[in-house]
């Protein structure tokens, strides 16, 4: 592992966090222009869909367990539709449930696995630039992932390939809530707009 500063560290955090701000702030301004001037009529032909709960919640987890593919706030934003702030605190907590665990499991995927050919091929395929991040910034980067857009899952399992201890991983994975809630907090702010 290099031998990075502190100063090195917070730099990377802050880019990687204001990456995350800026993605967030994208979102909130398609989302609130979106609902004030989209057509009624792709509403309506939209909401079979979105008024699909286990399908919306099936998505969400494929998503978690298989990378992070399609981003959480996108969820939270659906969140919404259910317009009670009690509704939205349980789906928001729920999502960050399902994220911790699809972390945890990516983790020991990646602890018990790490020799199988699957694995190889998915750290080949997806995971070697996020290696190159592991071996610069140490496990600093389980911290920096689940706090930032950086893929949780994705760097979980590399970080369980190394034989990390199961006990602090687990300890760092819960600065995912934070986020969530910080996250969670903005879009509910926004959907009253």
């Amino acid at each position: 592992m290099v031998q990075i500063s502190i100063n090195e560290k917070a730099r990377f955090f802050l880019s990687n966090f204001l990456k995350g701000l800026l993605w967030l702030i994208i979102l909130i301004v398609v989302f609130v222009l979106a609902r004030k001037h989209v057509n009624p009529d792709f509403n309506a032909y939209l909401q079979p869909f979105l008024d699909n709960t286990p399908l919306i919640l099936t998505i969400y987890c494929l998503s978690e367990f298989l990378l992070g593919i399609i981003p959480p706030e996108m969820f939270m934003i659906w969140a919404l539709k259910f317009e009670t702030l009690n509704h939205y605190i349980f789906y928001v907590t729920l999502f960050s449930l399902i994220s911790y665990i699809a972390g945890t499991s990516g983790f020991l995927f990646g602890k018990y696995l790490n020799n199988t050919r699957y694995y190889r091929y998915l750290r080949r395929r997806f995971l070697g630039k996020y290696h190159s991040l592991l071996t610069k910034y140490g496990f600093f980067l389980i911290l920096v992932a689940a706090l930032t857009p950086l893929p949780f899952s994705a760097i979980s399992i590399l970080v369980g390939s190394l034989n990390y201890p199961a006990g602090k991983y687990l300890l760092y994975a819960l600065s995912r809530f934070p986020r969530y809630a910080v996250y969670a907090f903005i879009i509910w702010e926004s959907g009253l707009l």
